[in-house]
C-alpha cells in the first residue's frame, strides 16, 4: 500500500526528488532512527531559488535540503493528523486538531480509575494551555514593542545604567600574597553539605556558591527539582541544528527566517470558547548557543581576542576572592534577576543570529553566555530550534557547562563527512617537552613561595603534579636520547614510569586540579613575581591562559581508556618533541548523542562512502534503526560529464602513486595535457592536488620548463588562461578568489591550482563559470608510514578480529578504511562544481585508478552516474573531442 501524500507547506512547489527527501527525512524522525543522507548541493536549494532568482542569491554550504528537513520536522511537531509511533513518545503539539494529548504525560499509574487519568490530563492541559498563552502574548508585546522602536532598539543607549564601571580599575591593583593561596581541600568527604556538592558543570565553569544558588532560582541547572502540587515544565521537542562554523549556522538562521508556517492555536477542545485563542502565525522559537568568545559583552575580557583567554579571564574573574568593583558586572546576580527572563522573552520573539544577542545582552544589561541557559531549558518559553558548532554538541564537557541535554530530542548534524575526524580532533590534544618543562618551573617557584602555607591534600596534590611532569619529562628526554625513529607512539606505562607515579591515583588528581583552581593560582603568582622582577605595571599577556591549564587537559588523557586512543611523539628540530594524545575511537564520545536523542540525522553532499559510518560510529546501533539515503541531482544527466583519464597526451600512464609521481617526465606530461584540457573547458578550470608540496613541487618543475617546448609548461598555461594559485594562508584565500572571479567575470578564464582537503575544497562554491571544469590530480591518500596512520588502520584491523573476524578481514577492513579516507576527501573537491539546476559542469579524474570499480564505486552516486565507461581502450584525444561536444552542446546555455 503506498505511503499517504504528505503536505508540507513547501513555499514553492517542489521537485519529486525533493518530496522525497522530505518524506524520508520525516519518516527517520517519526520512527526514531538514525539517518545517514547524501543530498547533493542544488538538489534542495535550487527548487524554488532558481524559479525567484530574482529575489533570492544561491545559497552555498546552507543547503536548503536542511531547511525543507526543518519543515518536516515542524510538521512532526506542528502539523500532522497522525505521528507515527516513535522511541520516544514525548511529541509536542498536533496544530490540526489543536490538542495537547500527546504532549502531556500521565504521572498515574495504569490502575486508576480512567475518569482520574482524564481529569488529571485535562487539568495539566489547561495549565500548560495558560503558560503558553502568557508566554506567546508576551512574546507578541516584545515584536510590536520592537517594530516600532527598531531605531532605538538596534542602536540606541541601554534603557538603564544599572553598572557603574570603573574603566581605571583593573583586576591586578590589589595583589596580595593570600590571593595566591590555596582554599583547604579535602576530595575524601564525601558527606560535604548539600550546599557544597555541586553539578559537574558547575564545577567546570568555576562558579561561586552565591552565583550557583542564584542560577538554580532562575532555572539554569536541570538538576532542579520540583514541589509537590508545581506545575512540572513539559520539554517540548527540539532540534539541535550543529554545523562546523559560526558563518554556516548564520546562513542557515538566515533561511529560516524566510519559512512561514500556518496558524497554530494552542487551545484544545476543552478552551474552545476561550476570548484569548491565538490566531497569529506561529513563531518559530529559535535559540543560537555559542561560547564566551563569541557572546561576552564585557569589554575587559572580550578584548582578549583568544577563545581559551577568554575562558580562563570569565573564570577568574567569577571567584570569590575577586574583588566585588572587579567582577563581571553582566554576570547573574539577584540584582539583575528579572533581566534573564527579559534576555528569554527578547531571544525567541524574533529569529536571533549570534551577534543580536550580543546587541541584546548589552541593551538590557546582561550577560548573553550565561543567559541562554535559563532559555534553552524546560519550560513554557522553551525554545523549538537550537543552532551551536561542533564543540558545543561534540564535547561532553561542553554540553554539561551549558546544561544542554538531547534526550528525546533531535540531532541534526550538517557537513556530516568530517565527523569522525572532528570528533577525533576535539578530543585530541598535543603538548611539547618545553610547555611540560616551563609548567614544572612555575610550580616550583610557587611551592618555593608557598610551601609552608599549604596544609594536607594541598600539599599532596601539589607535590604529585611536580612528580607527573617530571615523569613525562623523562620519557620525553629519553626519546631524544634514543635511538627511537623520528616519530612514533608511547605507551602510556612509559610516560608513567617516574619516581612515585605509580601511586598517583589520576581520577583524584583530575578532581583537584578541577576544584582547586591550582592552575589559576599559579600563574596568577608567577605573572605577578615577574612583573615585579621587571619593576613594570602588573599586566598580563592579552592571548596567554595559565600554562597548567593545557598540561592538566593533556593529563586528563591519561585517564582515558587504553583502547580509545594513542600517545605519538614527534621530534622536531632543536631537540624539541611533541607529545600528542589522538583519540583513535569517536564510538564512545558519540554514542551518548545516539542513544539519547530520538532521532539523529548526519546530513551532507558528499557522505559517500557511507560504509565508515556504520562500521565504526554506529556499530552497535541495531540496523533496523539505520537509514541511509542518497539521491541524485535535480540537474539533467547530460548536464555532467565525468572523465576518467589513465594516461596522458603522450601516451604515458598516469600512474601518481607516491613513488613514481615525482617523476620530471610523469610532471611534464601532465602540463601538457592540462595545456589541451583547459583549452577544451571554457571560462574557469579548478584543479586539485594531492598536497601543498606536490602542488609546489609541479610548478616549480613546469616554471623551468620542459625539453620539448621552447617556452616552458607555466607560460604556455598562462597564455591560455591567467593562473591562480591556493596558499596555506588562510587570509590570502579571499583575495584569490576575488582574483579568480574577477578573471573569469572579465572574460578571460582562469585556471584554479588548489589542494584537496585545502580551504578551497571545502566552502567554496564553483557554481556557473566559476567550475566549468573540475579536475584531480592523482589520489590523496595519506602516508601509510606516518605513525599516527599506522596505528589508526593497526586499531581497525585488532577490532575486525576482537570482533570474531579473520585476520584476512582485518587487514581488508583496514584497506576500505583507508581508501574511503582518501575518496572521502576526493568527493568533497568535486562536489565544490554543479550548485544548482541549470549549471553544467564536466568533471576530469586523472589517474589509471579511477578506472577501476574498486574506487568508482566510491564516488557520490550522482557523479557515478555520469562517469563515462568506455568499452575499450580510448586515447586521450578521444577525452578532448567528448569534452568539446559536450560544451558545444551547452553554448547556448
Amino acid at each position: 500500500m503506498a505511503s499517504p501524500k504528505r503536505e508540507f507547506h513547501h513555499p514553492y512547489q517542489p521537485y519529486d526528488i525533493q518530496s522525497e527527501l522530505m518524506c524520508a527525512v520525516y519518516d527517520c524522525i517519526a520512527e526514531g532512527k538514525v539517518g545517514l543522507f547524501e543530498s547533493p548541493t542544488g538538489t534542495v536549494s535550487a527548487s524554488y531559488f532558481d524559479v525567484l532568482s530574482f529575489l533570492y542569491f544561491a545559497v552555498s554550504e546552507t543547503k536548503h535540503k536542511l531547511i525543507l528537513t526543518v519543515m518536516s520536522l515542524f510538521l512532526s511537531l506542528h502539523g500532522a493528523s497522525s505521528i507515527p509511533q516513535g522511541r520516544n513518545q514525548h511529541i509536542c503539539v498536533d496544530a490540526q486538531d489543536g490538542t495537547l494529548e500527546n504532549q502531556v504525560q500521565s504521572d498515574h499509574d495504569d490502575v486508576d480509575p480512567s475518569w482520574v487519568l482524564e481529569h488529571a490530563k485535562k487539568q495539566k492541559n489547561i495549565a500548560i494551555i495558560e503558560q503558553k498563552l502568557e508566554m506567546e502574548d508576551r512574546l507578541k508585546k516584545i515584536r510590536i514593542q520592537e517594530l516600532r522602536q527598531k531605531q532605538r532598539y538596534e542602536s540606541g543607549e541601554p534603557p538603564s545604567k544599572r553598572f557603574k564601571l570603573d574603566k581605571k580599575n583593573d583586576l591586578r591593583d590589589d595583589y596580595t600574597d593570600a590571593r595566591f593561596v590555596l582554599d583547604e581541600y579535602n576530595s575524601d568527604d564525601e558527606n560535604r553539605p548539600q550546599a557544597e556538592r555541586l553539578p559537574s558543570s558547575c564545577k567546570q565553569e568555576g562558579l561561586s556558591a552565591t552565583s550557583i544558588n542564584l542560577m538554580e532560582k532562575l532555572g539554569m541547572f536541570a538538576e532542579l527539582s520540583t514541589e509537590n502540587g508545581e506545575i512540572e515544565p513539559i520539554e517540548e521537542t527540539k532540534i539541535f541544528y550543529c554545523s562546523r562554523t559560526h558563518s554556516q549556522l548564520t546562513q542557515f538562521i538566515h533561511e529560516i527566517r524566510k519559512v512561514k508556517l500556518r496558524p497554530t492555536s494552542w487551545l484544545g477542545t476543552a478552551a474552545q470558547s476561550s476570548t484569548k485563542e491565538q490566531t497569529d502565525p506561529s513563531i518559530v522559537k529559535h535559540l543560537p548557543l555559542a561560547s564566551r568568545k563569541n557572546l561576552c559583552i564585557y569589554q575587559k575580557v572580550s578584548k582578549l581576542g583568544s577563545a581559551a583567554a577568554i575562558n580562563e579571564r570569565c573564570l577568574e574573574l567569577q571567584q570569590q576572592d575577586i574583588p566585588q568593583d572587579h567582577k563581571c558586572p553582566f554576570l547573574p546576580a539577584k540584582k539583575n534577576e528579572s533581566l534573564v527572563n527579559d534576555f528569554r522573552d527578547h531571544t525567541l520573539a524574533k529569529i536571533r543570529d549570534i551577534e543580536d544577542l550580543g546587541t541584546i545582552g548589552k541593551r538590557i544589561g546582561i550577560c548573553p553566555y550565561y543567559a541562554t541557559r535559563a532559555t534553552i531549558k524546560p519550560s513554557e518559553a522553551s525554545c523549538m530550534i537550537v543552532t551551536l558548532p561542533y564543540p558545543l554538541l561534540l564535547h561532553k564537557n561542553a554540553r554539561e557547562a551549558l546544561e544542554i541535554s538531547v534526550k528525546g530530542h533531535i540531532v541534526i548534524i550538517d557537513e556530516a563527512h568530517n565527523l569522525m575526524d572532528a570528533i577525533s580532533n576535539i578530543h585530541s590534544i598535543v603538548v611539547t617537552q618545553s610547555q611540560i618543562n616551563r609548567c614544572r618551573a612555575q610550580l616550583l617557584v610557587y611551592l618555593q613561595k608557598f610551601r609552608n602555607r599549604l596544609r594536607g591534600k594541598n600539599r599532596v596534590y601539589v607535590t604529585q603534579v611536580v612528580r607527573l611532569l617530571d615523569s613525562v619529562s623523562a620519557c620525553l628526554e629519553n626519546t631524544i636520547t634514543s635511538s627511537k625513529p623520528a616519530d612514533g607512539i608511547l605507551d602510556v606505562d612509559e610516560l608513567l614510569a617516574g619516581k612515585g607515579v605509580d601511586q598517583i591515583n589520576l581520577y583524584k588528581l583530575m578532581r583537584y586540579l578541577g576544584e582547586s583552581r591550582l592552575a589559576r593560582k599559579v600563574d596568577a603568582y608567577v605573572t605577578f613575581t615577574e612583573e615585579q622582577e621587571q619593576k613594570s605595571i602588573p599586566k598580563r599577556s592579552l592571548s596567554s591562559i595559565p600554562l597548567l591549564t593545557h598540561v592538566q587537559a593533556f593529563f586528563q588523557t591519561l585517564t582515558n581508556p587504553a583502547s580509545e586512543g594513542r600517545f605519538f611523539y614527534e621530534k622536531n628540530e632543536g631537540n624539541e618533541v611533541t607529545l600528542k594524545y589522538m583519540l583513535l575511537d569517536p564510538t564512545h564520545h558519540f554514542r551518548e548523542i545516539v542513544e539519547n536523542a530520538r532521532a539523529v540525522i548526519l546530513a551532507g553532499g558528499t557522505m559517500s562512502p557511507m560504509d565508515d559510518y556504520v562500521r565504526r560510529l554506529f556499530a552497535y546501533v541495531n540496523p533496523e534503526r539505520l537509514k541511509l539515503w542518497s539521491c541524485g541531482h535535480i540537474i539533467p544527466k547530460d548536464n555532467l560529464v565525468v572523465w576518467p583519464v589513465a594516461r596522458g597526451s603522450s601516451g604515458m600512464d598516469f600512474d601518481f602513486i607516491y613513488s613514481k609521481r615525482d617523476s620530471p617526465a610523469i610532471i611534464d606530461t601532465l602540463g601538457q595535457s592540462l595545456l589541451k584540457i583547459s583549452k577544451s573547458i571554457p571560462d574557469g578550470v579548478v584543479v586539485f592536488f594531492p598536497s601543498y608540496s606536490y602542488l609546489d613541487q609541479v610548478v616549480l618543475r613546469w616554471q623551468k620548463g620542459g625539453s620539448r617546448t621552447d617556452s616552458s609548461i607555466w607560460d604556455c598555461l598562462s597564455s591560455q588562461k591567467p593562473i591562480f594559485q591556493e596558499s596555506k594562508d588562510a587570509v590570502a584565500i579571499d583575495d584569490v578568489l576575488g582574483e579568480y572571479t574577477k578573471a573569469i567575470n572579465n572574460g578571460s578564464g582562469g585556471l584554479l591550482l588548489s589542494v584537496i582537503g585545502g580551504k578551497m575544497s571545502e566552502g567554496i562554491n564553483f557554481s556557473d563559470k566559476l567550475g566549468r571544469g573540475v579536475i584531480v590530480v592523482g589520489l590523496p591518500f595519506p602516508n601509510i608510514q606516518n605513525a599516527q596512520w599506522k596505528a589508526k588502520l593497526e586499531y581497525i584491523e585488532k577490532s575486525t578480529v576482537d570482533q570474531g573476524g579473520s585476520k584476512d578481514a582485518g587487514k581488508a577492513a583496514g584497506r576500505e578504511f583507508y581508501e574511503n579516507a582518501c575518496m572521502r576527501a576526493v568527493n568533497q573537491s568535486i562536489g565544490r562544481a554543479i550548485r544548482h539546476q541549470n549549471d553544467f559542469a564536466t568533471i576530469i579524474l586523472l589517474d589509471r585508478r579511477y578506472k577501476t570499480e574498486r574506487i568508482t564505486s566510491k564516488l557520490p552516486g550522482w557523479i557515478r552516474q555520469s562517469v563515462v565507461r568506455s568499452k575499450g581502450d580510448e586515447s586521450f584525444k578521444d577525452v578532448i573531442i567528448s569534452l568539446e561536444a559536450f560544451f558545444q552542446s551547452k553554448s547556448d546555455c
